[in-house]
């Protein structure tokens, strides 16, 4: 079963996004910000990482820099969801580390269509 980590302090936001993906046959695991998430990944080397931008303490951009940066969770893939909708943003993001970009609210569709390529390369399937 794919496995996916969820990087985000909304409490709303990781329900709904853990609800898309379970029923779609993913396990999902949750972080509360990016000091959890960059232990989390250590620990549960999860197929994907869905990390947020605007958290307390370590944010986004400096967790998947570092994760990006860690020999034991530099293959693990992470996906950027954020409301920060600016190209800048983006740019930013995939200079950290991250290999994609979505713009919340996310629907089911869109974040299907961009993590399935993701977890092909990586060579995971759901379910």
């Amino acid at each position: 079963m794919t496995r996916i980590l969820i990087v985000d302090d909304s409490p709303t936001e990781t329900h709904i996004l853990k609800t898309m993906l379970e029923k779609h046959g993913f396990a999902v695991s949750i972080a509360v910000d990016g000091d959890q998430g960059m232990s989390k990944a250590r620990d549960e080397q999860p197929d994907l990482i869905l990390m947020d931008i605007v958290m307390p303490g370590v944010n986004g951009f400096q967790a998947t820099r570092k994760l990006s940066k860690d020999s034991a969770t530099a293959s693990i893939p992470i996906v950027m969801i954020s409301t920060k909708d600016q190209d800048t943003d983006q740019l930013w993001a995939k200079r950290q580390g991250a290999l994609d970009y979505i713009v919340k609210p996310v629907t089911e569709a869109e974040l299907l269509a961009k993590i399935g390529p993701v977890l092909k390369r990586r060579g995971s399937t759901n379910g």
